[in-house]
């Protein structure tokens, strides 16, 4: 089979992580100020703030920012649910915009469509590796006098006009999962230009502690470990590399997918890098065999292809039954039409000709 995922684990990595063991600190200490350090400058920005997931990373940027009960923040239903759910944690509502067919990120004009006076913040999400309309999206923010939080968790080193995705709102949040485009194994990162939301934050993700037993704040116990940090600080070396090896998969396929009448590619928009942390292609009713037809094919082919989120969020059982309004057609078209590739750098050349000769023979 080849697998959907495979984190690129090396030597620099088991190094890294035997030199923290060795030196005793294994909780929150050096390595994970040093990463924070790195990781800011890589995506151009003052301050990184390292929690232990993706989902506290969410969670703490949407306090920070002092979205609360009775908000509401708009965001898309083409993503995984921790998006929406960090939103929920506030006591806040998310509110589905729906999404762009082509690119598969939220549509400005149906974020316009769904402020209200009680939208305090867009949570746009740079799905699959590439970024939403970020200038489009700043200029609604700015008229509204609302907040952008951007979702990078897929996005580490996708680039909009030049800017690096986590640097174009009030503040960015990462996911470091074993999936990603650079892994921690867990862990997740908050980046923002705002000294007032990187105190917060550092409160936050420390029981609110300014220093030790003193309590400025309600905060969590959200730190990561050196251990983790050492591995981040390999991985950030090798994620421009890790990156550009995923779109140079992903131009084969696209290559490929083009010429079949009824498959449609992932489209690339001309100022954006996109560094496809998946790639999701969609299966047509021009096409001869349906989605699950043909994703039955590869799978047995021993492709680990798969479908991508099952539904909109507002589908999801505890979403419909807190009754979401159903109105975003083109997501629930889009997602009925998707299958994921495999893409990451693990892929050798034979394994893109078999996945590539499999669909075109499919």
């Amino acid at each position: 089979m080849i697998p959907i995922a495979k984190p690129l684990i090396g030597d620099e990595e088991i190094e890294g992580v035997i030199d923290v063991l060795k030196s005793g600190i294994i909780a929150q200490g050096p390595k994970v100020r040093e990463f924070e350090e790195r990781f800011a400058e890589m995506v151009g920005v003052k301050h990184a703030v390292a929690v232990s997931n993706g989902t506290a990373a969410l969670d703490l940027a949407l306090k920070a920012a002092g979205i609360g009960r009775g908000d509401e923040v708009i965001t898309t239903p083409f993503t995984f649910i921790a998006t929406s759910n960090s939103v929920l944690f506030q006591g806040a509502r998310p509110v589905f915009a729906d999404i762009e067919e082509d690119t598969y990120l939220i549509d400005p004009e149906k974020i316009e469509e769904k402020i209200t006076k009680k939208t305090k913040a867009i949570l746009p999400v740079h799905l699959y590796g590439q970024t939403a309309d970020m200038d489009a999206i700043n200029s609604i923010a700015e008229r509204h006098g609302i907040k952008v939080i951007e979702d990078a968790a897929q996005a580490h080193g996708a680039t909009y006009r030049g800017r690096v995705a986590g640097s174009m709102g009030l503040a960015g949040t990462f996911s470091f999962y074993a999936t990603k485009n650079m892994t921690c194994g867990e862990g997740g990162m908050i980046t923002t230009d705002s000294d007032e939301m990187d105190e917060r934050l550092r409160l936050l993700r420390n029981h609110g502690q300014s220093e030790r037993y003193i309590h400025k704040i309600l905060g969590y116990n959200l730190r990561t470990s050196d251990i983790m940090a050492a591995i981040g600080l390999a991985q950030l070396k090798k994620l421009e590399m890790f990156n550009e090896m995923r779109r140079k998969n992903a131009a084969y396929i696209t290559a490929v997918l083009r010429k079949i009448d009824g498959l449609k590619a992932p489209v690339e928009v001309e100022g954006r890098k996109h560094i496809y942390h998946q790639y999701g292609f969609r299966v047509t009713e021009d096409y001869h065999l349906t989605r699950d037809g043909l994703l039955e094919k590869l799978n047995k082919a021993g492709i680990g292809a798969r479908k991508g989120y099952f539904m909109p969020i507002y589908e999801q059982p505890f979403y419909r039954d807190m009754g979401f309004p159903q109105d975003c057609p083109v997501a629930k078209k889009v997602l009925d039409q998707i299958i994921e590739l495999p893409i990451h750098p693990a892929l050798t050349e034979e394994d893109l000709k078999f996945m590539a000769e499999t669909i075109k023979n499919a």
